[in-house]
């Protein structure tokens, strides 16, 4: 059923066209992708999970996305929610056509040996409410058992959301009771136990478990992608960034088409500076970059840090306006906002995300920061209180929590937080991991100790010079003359690296390109994961809290 009319509209499925009397409709992406579920199953209701199954999957998403994008089809169709033709709602159901699909004719000329058997088949659908299914499927086998309960728990953790990653968990926990080395098994077990470490405020007891189950999937089987992909994954989530993208780039050699994990990479890139090898992996995707999850706000972030604000704003508000369950598009807008300035925007947008069920201690930080710039200091303190709960054994929401308090920290207690800071940082590689040992050294008096660990921050990869201006956190240090060379520091560095990405070859078509020279030369191995201009320049392992993803595109 390649083609079909439904009321006066003609759908190419095929094709991906839309159109009415001739006329193409502007239908494309996940609209089209929406209508197209919507007829090939005829006259049924479709429910709201098998539209995220259908379309979405794996991106995370809720029911408000989808009646949102409903929106945005019904108005390329010219349709009215109030008196629907096309697409009628079904109250705390899902969706259905407004009328049944009907399989056009073939036109003169093309396959005519076959006419009068489609002729047949047209007759016989349109006794039965014509098109509620594609003629002549494959059979498939029946799954085995255990094969229904790992597909079950992979479409429970593509879901996403904390309820759906347990549903997952308890599935996989399932079936490797039933076969304790299936691989597959192992891989599943250990990411949604990640995944409560990285996406769902909890203890690093869950990633450690994750470590040790992904360790023996790689055991079993070594030459297994979603193994190195798990590993990656865990290591991720306990702060390993080196060992972290090891195992990711294992998985996408084993895989190239692998786009996730190549997009869970290109996160730890960007944390290492590595601006334009991050864009690049998130550029190269093989397959369909819209089922990558997060990938969106990756690239928002990317453009920022790059300098190109404009881009990174567009693409960060359209993440939160359509994807309000996406936990890293509901920090992304708002810091964008706090980072260029736009503080009553941001303090209106992080309010907004804060009804949206997807508490993380990084909104509730930011929270407290544009607080402190109003001179709220009650709310401040609260704000990092409740950061600090979200995430209780992570060193950096508590150490804010315990300057901004009532009665903050000082004197012999301040010291030992200091020393006790300096030796966890010997072993961590986060950047943003700094910014605890910049605030004490600040509460002490310590300037240019402060401005020491800023300036280690940038070192091993810090970018966002927007943010440091911005922040009152570091309002006791701005005014030095140090402070402004970490800023010029930062800005020296995301200049290179800008210039790399306009000269490449791949350079996004919403940049201002300059292809051609032998500096974009130098980024175009299409074999290549990236180009490791960095690549190894830190191995660590350690956690400690900082603001991180931990999660760029898996579960």
């Amino acid at each position: 059923m390649p083609r079909v009319r439904l009321l006066d509209l003609t759908i190419d499925l095929d094709r991906q066209l839309v159109e009415r009397g001739g006329d193409r409709l502007d239908v494309s992406g996940l609209s089209f992708r929406l209508l197209a579920c919507l007829v090939e199953r005829g006259d049924r209701v479709v429910t709201f999970d098998e539209l995220i199954e259908a379309v979405w999957a794996p991106a995370v998403v809720n029911e408000e996305t989808i009646t949102q994008r409903v929106r945005l089809l019904r108005q390329a169709l010219g349709d009215d929610a109030r008196a629907p033709r096309y697409i009628r709602t079904v109250r705390s159901r899902g969706y259905q056509l407004g009328a049944p699909v009907i399989p056009e004719l073939i036109t003169p000329g093309r396959r005519r040996l076959a006419i009068w058997p489609a002729l047949a088949a047209v007759g016989v659908l349109a006794v039965t409410a014509l098109g509620a299914s594609f003629l002549a499927r494959e059979q498939k086998p029946t799954p085995s058992a255990e094969q229904q309960i790992l597909e079950r728990a992979h479409w429970y953790a593509r879901m996403g959301q904390r309820d759906n990653n347990e549903r997952a968990l308890a599935l996989y926990d399932r079936a490797l009771h039933e076969a304790p080395d299936d691989v597959e098994a192992l891989a599943g077990a250990s990411r949604t136990r990640a995944a409560r470490t990285c996406l769902y405020n909890g203890g690093t007891d869950d990633a450690r478990d994750a470590l040790r189950i992904a360790g023996r999937a790689v055991a079993v089987g070594s030459d297994n992608a979603h193994a190195w992909t798990a590993l990656g994954y865990a290591r991720d989530c306990l702060g390993d960034i080196g060992g972290a993208i090891t195992a990711y780039e294992a998985a996408v050699r084993l895989d190239p088409d692998d786009d996730a994990t190549r997009s869970s990479a290109a996160y730890l890139y960007q944390e290492q500076g590595r601006l334009a090898d991050a864009l690049h992996a998130n550029m190269d995707m093989r397959g369909d970059p819209a089922r990558v999850r997060y990938r969106d706000v990756q690239l928002a972030r990317e453009y920022e840090l790059l300098g190109f604000v404009t881009q990174a704003g567009q693409r960060y508000k359209q993440v939160f306006e359509l994807a309000p369950d996406n936990v890293f598009g509901n920090i992304g807008w708002p810091a964008y906002l706090f980072a260029h300035g736009r503080f009553d925007e941001a303090r209106a947008a992080v309010a907004d995300a804060r009804q949206r069920d997807t508490a993380r201690p990084e909104l509730a930080q930011l929270d407290g920061e544009l607080a402190l710039r109003r001179g709220d200091k009650v709310a401040a303190a609260n704000a990092f209180a409740e950061a600090h709960a979200l995430r209780p054994d992570a060193s950096l929401p508590e150490t804010l929590a315990l300057l901004y308090a009532s009665r903050p920290i000082g004197g012999e207690v301040l010291n030992q937080r200091i020393i006790a800071t300096r030796k966890a940082l010997a072993d961590d590689p986060w950047p943003a991991s700094r910014f605890e040992l910049v605030w004490l050294l600040q509460a002490s008096g310590d300037r240019r100790g402060a401005i020491a660990a800023l300036d280690d921050a940038v070192a091993i990869g810090w970018r966002d010079a927007g943010y440091l201006r911005a922040s009152p956190l570091f309002a006791p240090i701005a005014a030095d003359p140090g402070f402004q060379e970490v800023i010029e520091s930062i800005e020296r560095r995301t200049r290179a690296e800008r210039e790399w990405v306009l000269e490449a070859a791949w350079c996004p078509a919403d940049l201002p390109c300059q292809r051609g020279s032998r500096a974009g030369a130098l980024l175009q191995d299409p074999q290549a994961l990236v180009v490791p201009r960095g690549a190894g320049r830190v191995q660590a392992r350690s956690y400690r809290g900082s603001v991180t993803q931990g999660d760029a595109g898996l579960v």
